[in-house]
Order: structure tokens, then C-alpha cells, then sequence
């Protein structure tokens, strides 16, 4: 076998070999060869709620250009992982189907494979299996699990009047990153001073785990994972609290200061950058105002971080203040078909 061959012309029994090599080499584990797949509860005497997430990664839709095979594997993980972790559980098991065009060379297919495995690994995931698929595209379909205390997992709805808003990294990053590999003719490469946001699109920071720490203290009133967008992911917030709304600051807590720069340099609105960026893959959190220091000290603690952004307010809108000004938000995020 070349590494330049096409899938297509090993098989998906070659493929399915190539996973098992690559998982055992990195992990030590065995993929699971069976009808269904199976994973041991430890935790017996405990009642715990099993969490699942499944977002599909196209790359027709979800890769630029620019993003290698590998980082492709990396952030369709990440981004499932991302969905646990904000609600507080520790992802421990992945199953991945894969829709593979027929003209993939087998190298690129190995790439693919380690972005995957070297991230579940990273969270000490167990990756059981997963289908194996002729498509047109590549097509990434994880499904990743945990367990967890129902009474500790962060839910979406929980927001109460005067809770403050916190986030566990700042907005823009990516709206500038975007914009440069999206818009601009130039290649990534003119772009030295902005590397920090290209790098955030083709291979996201790792998810922080404050959404555990929050969780296990019970220090969160709500929360929510934002990949479409801060205004998408406030709006989405408000559809499970209603009569809720959001007042937040429009500052250096919410704002990363490369799209500060940006902004000025390519004449580009800033609250769209930090507003409308997407695929940030920051956790938002609501905690009562008496805890938050608690909060922030209990986080900073384990090392992670949490900022202050703003407050729920008791009107179903959400406003930003700039420069002294109450700004009703209207922008909508990102949504698929739209």
C-alpha cells in the first residue's frame, strides 16, 4: 500500500485496520470489533444522567481551504467535546463515523485519523468506533459522551434577574481570522501580526474546563458553549429563559485585543468581529452574584479563567454598553441554510 494510493483502492477493511493501528500506537487501546459498542460504568452505586453530543463536520461547509486533513480530524472532535464540557461533564467516550470521498489518498486519510485520535487522547477519551462511508465530500460525524449527577449539570435554563455573565475567554479572534481567510485576497501569510486569529479558525485553543470546575461546585446558574456567535448563543439563552434578557459590557473583558487592532487597521466593525465571529468554541457562563468571586477563585485555581462580562436583566432584550451608551443588540450569528 502507497500512501498516495486512493482509498478506494485498498478498501474499507484496510481503512478500518489503518484506525485500529493508529489508535492502538497512540492510545494503547483496542478499537472495538463487534455490532454494537460497549463501554463499562464504574460508578455503579451512583445515579448519573449519560450526556451526549453529535455535531457533524462537512468539509464542503466547515473547512476552508487553508485547514490541513489533520487539523479537520482535530477541531470535528473538539467541537463535540466543547458541548460537554460547557454543561459540566467529562467527556469519556467517542463514536466517530466518517463519509470518505473515493479519490482521498491514503495519507491524507492517516492525518485525518491522527487529528482525531491525538485529541480524544488529550481528554483521555475512549475512541470505540464508528461507520465507515462512500461520500462526497469528507464528512465527520462524532458522537461523544459522559456521565454526570443530573442535579450538577449546567443547563441552558437557570438564568435569574442580576445573575452576572462570565466567559472563559474574549470575543473577536476568530471574526478577525474569518475575515482574513474569508475576504481578503492577500495570502495568510501577510498576515504575521494576526497568526493568533488565523490559527483560531484552522486549529481552535483547546476547550477549557471551567464548565467542570463550575459544575462540581455548583456555581453556575447557566451556560452555553458559543460556536455560532456571542449573539446567537445570548439569543439562545433568552429561548429557554423568557422574560430574561442581557445587559453586557462592551470592553477588554469581552473584547481580545487583536481585534482591537484589526479593527482600526482594515476598517472593520469591531461589534461584528466580537459579536458575529463564530466557532469560538467560548464557554458563557451565569453565576449569582454572590458566588462570583468564589467562582473566579476556585477556577483561577485549577488554572483556568473566568471574565466578567455583564448581568441578566428582567426584559426579554439584550443590550451592549459602549462608551456609556445602551446598545440594543440585533445582530442574529451564524445559522445553517441561512
Amino acid at each position: 500500500m502507497n500512501n498516495n494510493d486512493y482509498i478506494s483502492s485498498i478498501g474499507e477493511i484496510t481503512l478500518i485496520r489503518i484506525i485500529e493501528e493508529l489508535i492502538f500506537e497512540k492510545t494503547g487501546r483496542k478499537l472495538i470489533r463487534d455490532d454494537s459498542f460497549f463501554f463499562k460504568i464504574i460508578e455503579e452505586n451512583n445515579l448519573k444522567d449519560i450526556i451526549l453530543n453529535s455535531d457533524m463536520f462537512n468539509a464542503a461547509t466547515d473547512a476552508p481551504e487553508q485547514m490541513s486533513f489533520y487539523q479537520m480530524g482535530r477541531k470535528s472532535v473538539l467541537m463535540n467535546i466543547s458541548d460537554l464540557v460547557v454543561k459540566g461533564v467529562k467527556p469519556q467516550g467517542a463514536i466517530i463515523s466518517l463519509g470518505l470521498p473515493e479519490n482521498l489518498k491514503v495519507i491524507d486519510f492517516k492525518c485525518l485519523i491522527e487529528g482525531i485520535i491525538d485529541y480524544v487522547k488529550l481528554w483521555n477519551i475512549n475512541y470505540l468506533g464508528g461507520d465507515i462511508n462512500k461520500s462526497k465530500e469528507i464528512i465527520i460525524n462524532p458522537t461523544v459522551f459522559g456521565f454526570k449527577d443530573p442535579k450538577k449539570i449546567i443547563y441552558r435554563k437557570g438564568l435569574k434577574p442580576d445573575d452576572l455573565v462570565l466567559i472563559n475567554n474574549k470575543f473577536g479572534l476568530t471574526g478577525v481570522g474569518f475575515d482574513i481567510i474569508l475576504n481578503r485576497k492577500e495570502k495568510l501569510e501577510d498576515f504575521p501580526k494576526y497568526s493568533r486569529a488565523i490559527k483560531s479558525i484552522l486549529e481552535p485553543n483547546d476547550i477549557g474546563k471551567e464548565g467542570i470546575i463550575l459544575a462540581d461546585k455548583q456555581l453556575a446558574t447557566a451556560s452555553i458553549d458559543s460556536s455560532d456567535g456571542l449573539s446567537k448563543s445570548l439569543k439562545d439563552l433568552l429561548l429557554s429563559n423568557p422574560k430574561m434578557g442581557f445587559e453586557i459590557e462592551f470592553n477588554e473583558n469581552l473584547i481580545h485585543q487583536d481585534s482591537i487592532k484589526y479593527s482600526k487597521d482594515y476598517d472593520v466593525s469591531l461589534e461584528k468581529l466580537v459579536f458575529n465571529g463564530g466557532e469560538e468554541f467560548i464557554h458563557l457562563f451565569t453565576t449569582n452574584a454572590k458566588n462570583f468571586k468564589a467562582a473566579q477563585k476556585f477556577v483561577n485555581s485549577r488554572g483556568g479563567k473566568l471574565f466578567k462580562i455583564g448581568k441578566v436583566i428582567s426584559e426579554e432584550k439584550i443590550y451592549f454598553i459602549k462608551e456609556g451608551k445602551r446598545i440594543e443588540l440585533k445582530s442574529q450569528g451564524y445559522e445553517h441554510f441561512k
